[in-house]
């Protein structure tokens, strides 16, 4: 891809109205443009990201046998109005009319629209368990949305809905989602912590939220520090491991604000592993058993002929969120440079040619040298526009590709100037820059 040719519509300055890393950069770099308050249009370069890490989360889904279902954002008020949700809500929720005159909505999220799935779907316990998930639009009209993306009225997310016969059954798919959560962080080079939260409108006694560190962030968080040393790589998906690593987990100090007492908090975590700070809440899972299948009828028949109520669960990841969440801990503000993990990077590589009216030869190098890449899997982007080089390094650290090839006046024969963002530059050959970006990327 030539960034002449690409729609890229970068700004010289950060934007007056964004407040936070990512509000500006996203706007900077041209990831999305605003439509109206709080919605937004997500264009080539944040599209490309978001789509990548939406790829990451449905992988991490399909791996704990999840299935993909796709429901709609419009749903009927009905099924809110069995489950007893319809004016609980409250006013974040869009209700709507249709030319009918019936009343519609375009749903916050999905647990009676599922649920109504499940039961006219499934009548035998001989069915479950069942993991279904979607990725899909969501709107909650906030009354004041802000910091861009990170606080808007549309977004887009991965919700999964669980479905169990017994309350242990059920409590084994959470573990499972539990794990499911910190691999897809560790994916997307996010260090997320599960913190006991409050259920809020979802319902139920059980709730997880997965937080990461950010001065930006709205959540206040307390935890113990030990909490960051534990480690999941390894951990089985049956119910015995599973178990012992949400136990692992739990045995260490970690909530949300709503879940706050200072006295438990200084009697439980010794002062020199207290943390007091900011988080963002970048995924939250729920555990509410028969909250929606009692009052909808969620049944299924049990041997003896007897019925009982599933219990259920659900799973939310902000898939557009991650966007801005990455930028906040990534993004380096005071020297305006942003290196993206590899695995969601919207190009793997900036090629930089040093380039004159008179003379292309520098081009044409860059251009044969993403032929090459391209043939091994490695997606770069070509600055062949006319500005100096330093005008360039500077526009493609913000653009963020986690590695950057110069061509200039110390390019020597076969040798390049290969460097990873914010590390030393070295002269190395193609062969060697194609190795050490597809090793990086095996790891992802």
């Amino acid at each position: 891809m030539h960034i002449s040719k690409s729609f890229i519509p970068i700004l010289k300055n950060n934007p007056s109205e964004a407040k936070i890393k990512s509000h500006q950069l996203m706007l900077r770099v041209g990831m999305i443009k605003q439509s109206s308050a709080g919605i937004y249009s997500w264009l080539p370069l944040g599209f490309k990201v978001m789509k990548k890490i939406e790829r990451i989360v449905r992988e991490e889904q399909n791996k704990i046998g999840a299935q993909e279902i796709l429901m709609p954002t419009i749903q009927s008020s009905e099924i809110w109005k069995e489950s007893g949700r319809y004016e609980d809500y409250g006013e974040e929720m869009l209700r709507i009319k249709d030319r009918q005159d019936r009343e519609m909505l375009y749903g916050p999220t999905n647990e009676e629209l599922v649920t109504d799935i499940f039961r006219s779907s499934l009548k035998s316990y001989k069915s479950l368990p069942q993991l279904l998930y979607h990725i899909q639009w969501k709107f909650r009209d906030e009354i004041r949305p802000r910091f861009g993306i990170m606080r808007c009225r549309e977004f887009y997310m991965k919700d999964a809905y669980s479905f169990d016969v017994t309350d242990e059954d059920a409590l084994f798919s959470y573990n499972k989602f539990f794990l499911s959560y910190l691999k897809t962080f560790k994916r997307l080079d996010l260090t997320a912590i599960p913190m006991a939260a409050d259920t809020g409108p979802i319902g139920g006694n059980l709730s997880h939220e997965f937080i990461i560190l950010a001065e930006t962030g709205e959540s206040k968080i307390y935890a113990d520090k030990r909490i960051f040393d534990l480690n999941f790589e390894g951990t089985k998906l049956d119910v015995k491991s599973l178990l012992e690593l949400r136990d692992q987990y739990e045995k260490f100090y970690s909530v949300t604000d709503d879940k706050f007492k200072e006295d438990e908090f200084n009697e439980k975590v010794s002062e020199k592993n207290r943390l007091k700070t900011k988080g963002i809440e970048v995924g939250h899972i729920f555990y509410f058993g028969d909250k929606y299948s009692k009052p909808m009828e969620a049944a299924v028949d049990l041997p003896g002929g007897k019925k009982d109520y599933v219990k259920m669960g659900s799973y939310g990841i902000g898939v557009s969120r991650l966007v801005g969440a990455i930028i906040e801990a990534k993004y380096d503000e005071k020297n305006e440079i942003m290196k993206w993990p590899i695995s969601v990077a919207p190009y793997d590589i900036a090629i930089i040619p040093m380039i004159n009216k008179n003379d292309t030869s520098a081009l044409d190098k860059a251009n044969k040298i993403n032929l090459e890449l391209n043939q091994n899997n490695i997606d770069a982007i070509i600055d062949d526009t006319d500005e100096n080089l330093s005008s360039k390094i500077k526009k493609m650290n913000l653009i963020g590709a986690p590695y950057q090839i110069i061509i200039g006046k110390q390019t020597e024969g076969d040798l390049f100037e290969f460097k990873e963002i914010n590390k030393e530059t070295q002269k190395i050959n193609l062969k060697e820059i194609i190795k050490i970006i597809n090793k990086q990327k095996a790891h992802n």
